[in-house]
């Protein structure tokens, strides 16, 4: 991060749960060996999940997104490795389990670090960076250092992307990729490694992930045409390819062996099979939600955790083969989070295609709205609880009851261009909405049906966020055309129009409401008079990038923003300085809310995740 707000001198929030996980991180779910923990990454941080009581913590150190995780065979020692940008070096940072705190950072890839492995027995680490920098590198763990570094396939031959170490030898590891498959042997007197190529004969593959046998001898790779080659790790020759049949749609995306010598097989298609002998002959199989991306075995493998691209970590027994899903999140981007009139216990969220009510305790989902193949852009709750009002951009607004998830009313074409905008009145009688063809329209929602009252049509671009007064007879609407009207709810006219040169992303009442906030492209934070839409003051409230949202607290001393910078940002509100700044996030923070007793603050972004932080103004 290279914000201002960053120095050492401005506190930073405290992150108390991130809800979500990278499904996009091939291998990404790790079980620890001490059984009671598991290891994923999510963003720029390593989360480490507690079993029994779903507490997190986290393991922050990275400055971009954290592309693979590995966990030593004792469990001391954790590595992850990360993306950055063109022409700069992907760190790779060796954490210490039991302090959880950073050991070294590693740094010789260039712009992304692929995969990584521990030794048996601890000793070394290998990683493999990517298409850009294509070497492979072995590190001595205890002196934190590179022992040697070789070209991690043949020349114009194929780009590797996995790479595991023997089951019993600290000298021996495997790479495979796109038409590379590769044994290593270490001569670490000499600082070298010697590759041998395998023979697959006529067989051409695209390697996914690997597996190896607890003796050594063979070693599984899975292919993207969904079958699994057997190589015998003495001669590097091709023993078995299977299954003969029925091979896995998709492509096998992840391969684990088990101590009873079966196999557990994911693919592409989010089939999980259990598979016997050395055919690869199914004997079991379900289907999960998403393509399976991860699969890591508790203990001896009585318990397993699969991890999917859908964002979902399911636990399954060995003896049921019965998923039960321990977290899920949105795979998508976050385009809204709401609470209800009074409660922090739950909050609502929306992204892609749903909307999912949350416990804010406990991190779980309650509830799920899915709509398919649309996007829903804003929700709120109805002040009386007994409604989630909705805006999607197919034109509908659409009302659900937030127990049950069922549809209670859709206004069709609601607007022209999709609804970007949604709120409602605090008597529970009428919603207010925005649309991408910039009108603002009232429409009552009674037990007979829904009417619209009045159409107003000032704004020339999307209306990207709408508030009203507590008396519900003046609403604010900002726009991505440069202004922000306030409006009267009784004649529906303009009463004042603020202008400024920024496409409008939030905007908030001062709880006392003779004043405004603003926000938007311009990385501005404007102060203005309710009364004549007036300016007050002006606030650098971003380095780098638009931001996108904001919130005030019920007193009104302090408000939060975020944005393209994804940093949260406490503000106190007459002194306009930044009192606390809060990193977690790895995608731009698109809204932010704190909780009605300014316990949390709750903040979600454009790469799926949910953060929930510690308010360090509470009441």
């Amino acid at each position: 991060m290279s914000e201002e707000d960053t120095q050492e001198d401005v506190p930073q929030l405290e992150l108390e749960a991130i809800i979500g996980f990278n499904g996009h991180v091939p291998g990404g779910l790790i079980s620890h060996p001490d059984r009671e923990h598991l290891v994923y990454p999510l963003g720029c941080t390593v989360i480490i999940q507690n079993l029994n009581n779903n507490k997190q913590q986290f393991l922050q150190g990275h400055t971009n997104n954290v592309s693979c995780v590995s966990v030593s065979k004792s469990g001391k020692y954790i590595a992850s490795g990360q993306v950055t940008y063109m022409g700069f070096k992907a760190d790779i940072i060796l954490w210490d389990y039991t302090k959880m705190e950073l050991c070294a950072k590693l740094s010789l890839h260039k712009v992304k670090v692929e995969a990584l492995s521990f030794s048996p027995n601890d000793l070394y680490l290998v990683s493999l960076g990517g298409q850009d920098d294509g070497s492979v590198v072995i590190w001595n763990v205890a002196k934190r250092e590179a022992v040697c570094g070789s070209p991690a396939s043949a020349l114009n031959v194929g780009q590797a992307s996995n790479v595991i170490f023997s089951s019993t030898s600290d000298e021996m590891f495997m790479t495979a990729g796109n038409g590379t498959l590769r044994v290593w042997e270490l001569d670490l007197r000499n600082r070298k490694m010697r590759p041998a190529e395998c023979q697959t004969g006529q067989l051409k593959r695209i390697f996914t992930c690997l597996a190896v046998s607890e003796d050594d001898k063979v070693f599984y790779c899975g292919t993207t045409s969904g079958d699994v080659l057997v190589i015998n790790v003495k001669n590097k020759l091709l023993n078995i390819c299977g299954p003969p049949k029925d091979r896995f749609s998709l492509g096998v995306t992840a391969l684990v062996l088990m101590k009873t010598g079966d196999f557990i097989i994911g693919s592409g298609d989010g089939k999980l099979s259990l598979c016997k002998g050395p055919n690869f002959k199914t004997v079991k199989s379900l289907k999960l939600q998403g393509s399976i991306n991860s699969i890591t075995l508790r203990g001896q493998g009585h318990q397993f955790f699969v991890g999917t691209g859908e964002a979902h970590i399911y636990r399954l027994n060995y003896p049921e083969f019965k998923e039960e899903l321990i977290t899920t999140c949105h795979s998508e981007s976050v385009n809204d989070i709401v609470f209800p009139f009074g409660t922090s216990e739950l909050f609502a969220t929306c992204s892609k295609s749903d909307i999912r009510v949350w416990h804010n305790p406990s991190n779980k989902e309650l509830l799920r709205i899915t709509v398919p193949n649309m996007i829903c852009y804003a929700l709120e709750f109805m002040k009386d609880g007994k409604s989630i009002v909705s805006a999607w951009n197919d034109g509908k607004i659409r009302g659900f009851t937030p127990e049950s998830g069922r549809l209670m009313y859709a206004i069709e074409n609601a607007h022209s261009m999709g609804v970007t905008a949604i709120t409602t009145t605090s008597d529970c009688k009428r919603v207010i909405s925005g649309g991408g063809e910039g009108q603002v329209r009232m429409w009552e929602i009674g037990k007979q049906g829904q009417r619209l009252v009045e159409s107003m049509k000032e704004h020339k671009s999307s209306v990207s966020c709408i508030k009203v007064k507590s008396n519900n007879k003046e609403c604010l609407t900002a726009s991505s055309d440069g202004t922000c009207i306030i409006w009267d709810l009784v004649r529906f006219v303009r009463n004042q129009m603020i202008l400024a040169n920024t496409l409008f992303r939030c905007v908030c009442y001062h709880p006392e409401e003779f004043q405004i906030i603003t926000s938007g492209t311009d990385r501005k934070i404007g102060y203005w008079e309710v009364f004549d839409g007036s300016p007050i003051r002006e606030l650098e409230g971003s380095m780098s990038g638009s931001v996108n949202g904001m919130d005030i607290s019920s007193e009104g001393d302090h408000f939060v923003t975020g944005g393209d910078d994804k940093l949260i940002k406490v503000w106190n509100y007459n002194e306009g300085e930044v009192t606390h700044v809060g990193i977690g996030h790895s995608g731009s923070i698109t809204r932010l809310r704190i909780c009605p007793h300014n316990k949390n603050i709750i903040s979600v972004s454009a790469d799926g995740a949910i953060i929930r932080w510690k308010c360090p103004h509470p009441k």
